[in-house]
Parts: structure tokens; C-alpha cells; sequence
């Protein structure tokens, strides 16, 4: 059997992001987490039909929109990317928000605002729009908690390694420059994927935070390599590792969530204070601490991420089942 999908391709902060508008599967489930489980359970081939090769590639990223499960929200998103089908996605809400607006797709209760079903939670949206473009989307994302402080890891290539992990809406193992890492400069992007996917494995040995309130959601999926800004204006600089050989071209929404919830750990960012986070290529995001908070008993923040998008084209991709690769495949 055929199957065909109707696409609007684009990128948030330079990192792809495509929007699923025709062709979304019918989930059960009382909420986007349980679609969420119920999508992993019957339709993850859809996910790696889409992003991996020969459909897409090692950074694809997206997802779909859906009616929601709960009376005070606009819409559900759920995210498909080359990682998995993820609790929270921040560029690929801003993309697919902007695109969905953009389309007619989202038609918002209040212009200007939309409340957000994810599988990680609810997140609030505002928008800016000229003419008939959004221009910049800000997401107050679901609280932000640091998970676990001083892992020290050895990793084969680096040595001892020492990171916090966080969570953002995913979580995030955080390298900071040290002995083993000199910074990203000092580096290359080969050495970030390969270095990357050692760094995970070695934390996810020694740890397996799990969300306090939802523990569908757990284990370390992303590492955050942070560094100083290259330009001025901005607070900091990272490059996100995710999947198998993916660098993030984005500043990463849910990775800065998490770096924000880092900071605010050691005291280095309060309420009220803003972080400008520069990506691997230059482009930014806007984040700040929006407010204290918990999650159950553990002390957390509630962040916002500021961004945009821009949609590059209309794709419709077949995945047809007489084809070899009709589920996808990667290149490791």
C-alpha cells in the first residue's frame, strides 16, 4: 500500500523542520502523551519513513497537528524527528506554528496567543506576524528542572568527564569546556557527533533521570556541548548532538530550556532574566527565566524560548511498501 503524506518543509534557526499537514495517522489516547505512546506503539515507521534517508536526512525534524485532548488548548503537536518521537520539541513548535498559522492550518482562539497540547505538558504561544508571515514566536515552555549535578563519566577518546544533566523537555547531558573538552572552537562537527554519541551512552550508564510527574518520559537523549558566544550580544553558545549523527542548527528550544534551568541552579540566572543562545552556525534564540516553580517536590524554572521560522516549499512524499527502504535507514 501507498501511503502519502503532504508536507510543508522549512527551518527554524537553520534546522529543518517539517510539518506533517495531510496524512497523520487517527491515535488513541486521552492525551498527547498517551498519542504519543500509542504512535511509538503502532506508527513509528511513519517517523523513519519521513526523516531518515532516503526521505530525509540525519537533522529531520518535525511532526503533526492535532485536535486536543483538553478544553483549554488551541491544538496538539506531536514530534517526529530522527531521535524519536519526542516529549517536546522547541524549534519544531516554532516552525510548526509558524507554518500552520501561516497555512490556515491553527486557527487561534485569541490572535496573537495559543495554548499548545504537547506530550511533555501544556505550553502557552505568542506570536508576531506582518502581513500574511509570523515573525517570531515565543514559547513558555513546560517547567525546566535540573535532574542530576557532578556525573563524572570516562569516555574513550576524552577521559574523565564531568556533566549535569537537565531537563528542558527532554534531557539534556550538559559539557561544559574542561580537560577533555576545549571548547567548540578548538573542535569539529565530526568530532561533536562521534564524541556525542560516546558521551550519551557513558551518562545513560551511570544514570536514568526519570520526569517526576510523567515517567514515560526519561532517560538522556540529547548533549548539550556548551561554550562562551562567538558575537557579541549573545550569553552563550552551544551545539546540541541528537540522534546518531545529528548537530542541532538551531540554538535547540527544549536544550536551552534546559540551560536555563542549569544556570539557574548555580545562581547564575534569576526571574526575569534573559539568555541570548547562539547555535553551531550563528542564529539565536532568545530564552528567559520566566519564573520559579516546582514539578512535584523538585525545584524548577518555567523558561521561554524566542524564535522564528521560515517555510521553504510544499513536498508530498509516498512511502510505498513495495519499496526496500519504504521504513527508512541510517547511515552510522
Amino acid at each position: 500500500m501507498r501511503h502519502t503524506f503532504f508536507c510543508i518543509d522549512g527551518h527554524t534557526a537553520g534546522n529543518p523542520v517539517r510539518l506533517v499537514a495531510g496524512g497523520a495517522p487517527l491515535l488513541r489516547g486521552a492525551s498527547m502523551s498517551e498519542r504519543r505512546q500509542d504512535f511509538l506503539a503502532r506508527f513509528d515507521w511513519i517517523r523513519t519513513g519521513l526523516c531518515f534517508e532516503p526521505r530525509g536526512h540525519a537533522m529531520m525534524s518535525g511532526g503533526f497537528l492535532y485536535p486536543p485532548t483538553r478544553a483549554d488548548t488551541d491544538i496538539g503537536i506531536l514530534f517526529i524527528e530522527t531521535s524519536g518521537c519526542l516529549p517536546m520539541c522547541g524549534h519544531g513548535t516554532i516552525g510548526m506554528v509558524t507554518f500552520g498559522l501561516e497555512h490556515g492550518l491553527i486557527q487561534p482562539a485569541t490572535p496573537g496567543r495559543l495554548r499548545v497540547e504537547v506530550p511533555a505538558g501544556v505550553i502557552d504561544i505568542a506570536y508576531e506576524t506582518e502581513g500574511d508571515r509570523v515573525t517570531a514566536v515565543r514559547i513558555t515552555n513546560v517547567p525546566a528542572y535540573v535532574a542530576a549535578r557532578g556525573v563524572t563519566v570516562t569516555v574513550e577518546g576524552i577521559g574523565p568527564l564531568t556533566v549535569d544533566v537537565a531537563y528542558g523537555g527532554n534531557y539534556y547531558a550538559i559539557v561544559e569546556p574542561q580537560a577533555g573538552y576545549p571548547g567548540l572552537d578548538a573542535v569539529g562537527a565530526s568530532w561533536l557527533v562521534e564524541m556525542g554519541r560516546r558521551v550519551r551512552a557513558a551518562v545513560s550508564a551511570a544514570v536514568e533521570p526519570v520526569h517526576p510527574v510523567d515517567p514515560t518520559i526519561r532517560g538522556v537523549s540529547h548533549v548539550l556541548w556548551a561554550d562562551a558566544p562567538a558575537s557579541n550580544g549573545a550569553d552563550g553558545r552551544n551545539a546540541v548532538f541528537y540522534g546518531d549523527a545529528a548537530i542541532d542548527r538551531s540554538p535547540c528550544g527544549t536544550g536551552t530550556s534546559a540551560r536555563l534551568a542549569h544556570l539557574a541552579d548555580r545562581g547564575a540566572l534569576k526571574p526575569g532574566d534573559r539568555f541570548v543562545h547562539e547555535s553551531y552556525i550563528g542564529s539565536r534564540f532568545i530564552g528567559r527565566v520566566e519564573a520559579a516553580t516546582t514539578i512535584g517536590e523538585t525545584p524548577a524554572i518555567i523558561p521561554s524560548i524566542e524564535g522564528s521560522a521560515i517555510a521553504t516549499g510544499f513536498n508530498t512524499i509516498w512511502i510505498d511498501r513495495t519499496d526496500r527502504f519504504w521504513e527508512g535507514f541510517e547511515v552510522k
